[in-house]
């Protein structure tokens, strides 16, 4: 009976901690009609902000203590994207998808680039 009610007290400490207390990895968002703003655990914070089949992003990325911006333009199943840094990095690339296929295509200017294909059923 000790070991059951000594259980139950520490349930209930556990459930009257903060709620917003932040975790590694787990983001803390608000959110309005339109736009979305999260900060994560990390110390990373972004916003994603939709007009019409235009999603503008931004956000600010502590490791390399760098903002940055993309704008997702929409044309039925194909998405264009844009982006720069701070650090005067830019990239672009095109999401297309097929059923539930999607085909990803990017560059950037530091030298990445990358073709990938992701399916709801097997993943990336």
């Amino acid at each position: 009976m000790k070991t059951a009610l000594k259980y139950s007290f520490i349930c209930l400490a556990l459930l009257t901690l903060n709620a917003e207390a932040q975790v590694p990895g787990v983001a803390n968002c608000t959110r309005s009609a339109n736009l979305l703003a999260c900060i994560d655990g990390n110390g990373n914070a972004y916003s994603v902000n939709t007009v019409g089949s235009t999603i503008y992003l931004r956000g600010f990325e502590k490791a390399g203590n760098r903002y940055w911006a993309q704008t997702n333009s929409r044309y039925g199943q194909l998405t264009f994207f844009t982006g720069i840094a701070s650090d005067g990095e830019a990239w672009v690339g095109y999401n297309r998808r097929v059923g539930w296929t999607t085909i990803n295509r990017f560059s950037s200017s530091g030298g990445s680039s990358a073709k990938f294909t992701c399916s709801r059923i097997s993943g990336c």
